[in-house]
């Protein structure tokens, strides 16, 4: 037996299996390595449930900016977040995919559209776990919880709560950029400068290609856009 061989022994049971990648929790702090994880696994229902709950997170901080509020109850609020959140939030990380995919090829690295969706998807989940803190806020402290401005009247304990709403929902909102961004870096092999502002580029084409939209139907529909 060689000298080699007699080190490799006994280094061997200090050498532990890498640890199984748990997507959803570990995309938190290592997003690199769950999108390095996931870019041979097709699209699947997880990556929808996350693209429904990110819509509907959203149309509940939509609520709050509309000081929805004032005028609906808690579950007029819901029920309007679940009918047209899930489906928009699906939409839009097709449309996200697609834009992204696209101007990944157009800066020379071709990239698969599972890969893309897994970081629209799974790059969001802090968002969609901004859902959790909206329901608890509305079911502590009813429709003031999609007030943008409360009643002078407000106690101060929900004020306080409401600035933490708030708070919370930013910081969330901004760690699933961060995530985003570094999936972008990860599957399009460019530096994390270089891939925030392609994320920026894609939303800056997404919000115009939406507002288009909003603009047609309100011309081809009057009477839904009124509604």
């Amino acid at each position: 037996m060689t000298l080699e061989s007699v080190a490799w022994i006994a280094y061997a049971p200090l050498v532990l299996p890498e640890e199984p990648i748990r997507p959803l929790h570990d995309v938190w702090l290592r997003p690199r390595r769950v999108f390095r994880e996931l870019a041979t696994r097709p699209i699947g229902a997880v990556d929808y449930l996350l693209g429904a709950a990110q819509g509907v997170a959203g149309s509940m901080a939509l609520s709050w900016a509309q000081n929805a509020g004032a005028t609906s109850s808690v579950a007029e609020i819901f029920l309007r977040a679940l009918l047209i959140g899930t489906p928009a939030g699906i939409v839009s990380l097709f449309l996200l995919c697609s834009i992204y995919a696209r101007l990944g090829s157009r800066a020379g690295k071709t990239v698969g559209r599972n890969q893309v969706f897994h970081v629209m998807a799974y790059g969001g989940v802090p968002l969609a776990a901004s859902l959790i803190i909206w329901v608890f806020a509305a079911l502590l402290i009813g429709e003031v919880a999609f007030e943008i401005v409360p009643h002078p009247e407000v106690e101060a304990f929900v004020a306080l709560l409401l600035r933490i709403q708030f708070i919370a929902y930013v910081l969330l909102w901004l760690w699933s950029v961060v995530i985003q961004v570094m999936g972008l870096s990860e599957i399009q092999g460019v530096a994390t400068r270089k891939a925030f502002g392609l994320w920026v580029l894609g939303q800056v084409i997404a919000f115009l290609a939406m507002l288009f939209l909003m603009i047609l139907i309100a011309t081809l529909f009057p009477g839904a856009a009124t509604s």
